[in-house]
């Protein structure tokens, strides 16, 4: 492995609050970015969201350092008049910036495009909203549940019949979008490279959610006529539906017709494929309940190990449903990079979750934890050309202060 880092070099401005911005420029940091996290004097929300319900509760800020590793903070108050000189040279330094402010407080506070690519016509601003630039919802504040999740369609789908929707997992959608964010940067800067040019690259929430469920959304803009919810006791194919083993571990089977004989033989129940109620294709649509009641029997007679055991001889494709302290076990996650070490976080986060792109013979930037609240200002602040004097009068007037160790 070489330690060349692809984005040595690139100087990153993230003003994005919560987890999908944040989270594509942790992405680029991975690669070797430098980035400024921007936050208020009062300091991003998401620092304190470890404190939160329904969020998993802990003493450490877990969350923080997921979304901001690798980064130098800076604590600027963008509504005082003494931050106009200081964004300016943040715009000037940067080759990306990050904004998902909602877009009345950014013309308020001059931060569209508009306003700042006369400063550096080379930027790339990623600009990243809930429900898109247009429309009647342009300007409604959005979160993933609300976005991604509810708007797109995804939070209807992803429920059994009879049930009502359901609280998806924190931060999902987000860390989706910011897959999204990520790779319209990486376009830009290719485009940048081709042509000297800068751009305005955007995405949304919604946008998002919906390409998350475009086979569904493709399907109605075909006018598809669709099945009901799933219900694993009724469902339309009981050899792609969820399961329970003898020690109480669910697990997903997903059978191909190919597939068939060869799972038959190894569960010891070839006579399914010869049984009049399954043969016809007609016959078996009627009795899915029956098939499905039977595989459910049969599964349940044995323990996980043993469905591990027949399904991966027949090379079948199953997965068991694991909850968030069985996933930090599997050996795949360590062996695959997947989790990586997480250096001076201190308390319990040793750990975190790396980005899921890897180049082979090419390491990724060692994972450091989060800046606390205005870390990095003062030397930020000189990077960007200010005198000492400056300085101090950006920390008196309280446009830029001091860092406080003990908020984090």
């Amino acid at each position: 492995m070489t330690n060349e880092s692809i984005f040595s070099g690139l100087k990153v401005v993230d003003l994005a609050s919560f987890i999908a911005g944040p989270s594509a420029a942790v992405i680029l940091s991975d690669f070797g970015a430098d980035v400024i996290k921007v936050e208020p004097p009062s300091g991003d929300t998401w620092r304190m969201a470890h404190r939160f319900p329904p969020q998993p509760q802990a003493k450490d800020p877990y969350q923080w350092h997921l979304a901001n590793r690798n980064k130098r903070g800076l604590t600027l108050d963008l509504k005082s008049p003494g931050a106009r000189p200081v964004l300016e040279r943040l715009v000037r330094w940067a080759d990306v910036l990050i904004v998902n402010t909602p877009h009345p407080a950014r013309k308020r506070l001059s931060l569209e495009y508009e306003d700042l690519v006369v400063l550096n016509p080379r930027l790339i601003y990623a600009d990243l909203t809930g429900f898109g630039e247009k429309g009647p919802d342009a300007d409604l504040p959005g979160f993933d549940i609300t976005a991604y999740w509810a708007r797109s369609g995804l939070l209807s789908m992803t429920r059994d019949a009879g049930a009502p929707p359901t609280w998806p997992v924190a931060g999902s959608g987000d860390n989706a979008t910011a897959m999204g964010l990520y790779a319209a940067i990486v376009t830009a800067l290719y485009r940048r490279e081709r042509t000297g040019k800068g751009s305005h690259v955007t995405t949304s929430l919604l946008a998002q959610g919906v390409w998350s469920a475009s086979v569904s959304i493709q399907a109605a803009l075909s006018g598809a006529s669709f099945f009901g919810l799933h219900d694993r006791a009724h469902p339309t194919n009981a050899a792609l539906n969820v399961y329970r083993s003898s020690d109480d571990t669910w697990f997903v089977l997903i059978v191909t017709p190919d597939k068939l004989a060869a799972v038959a033989k190894a569960i010891g129940r070839t006579d399914l494929l010869t049984d009049p109620r399954f043969t016809d294709p007609a016959s078996l649509m009627q009795n899915m309940p029956q098939l499905a009641l039977i595989l459910d029997e049969l599964f349940s007679s044995q323990p996980m190990s043993h469905w591990y055991e027949v399904f991966s001889g027949v090379h079948v494709t199953f997965g068991a449903v694991r909850g968030p302290t069985e996933v930090i076990a599997d050996p795949q996650l360590t062996l695959n990079d997947i989790v990586v070490p997480l250096e001076g976080a201190g308390g319990a986060v040793s750990s975190t979750i790396s980005s899921p792109i890897h180049m082979h013979g090419i390491s990724k930037t060692p994972a450091k934890r989060a800046p606390h609240l205005g870390e990095h200002t003062d030397e930020v602040l000189r990077d960007l050309g200010f005198s000492a004097a400056e300085i101090e009068s950006l920390h008196a007037s309280g446009t830029a202060p001091r860092s406080s160790v003990a908020k984090h």
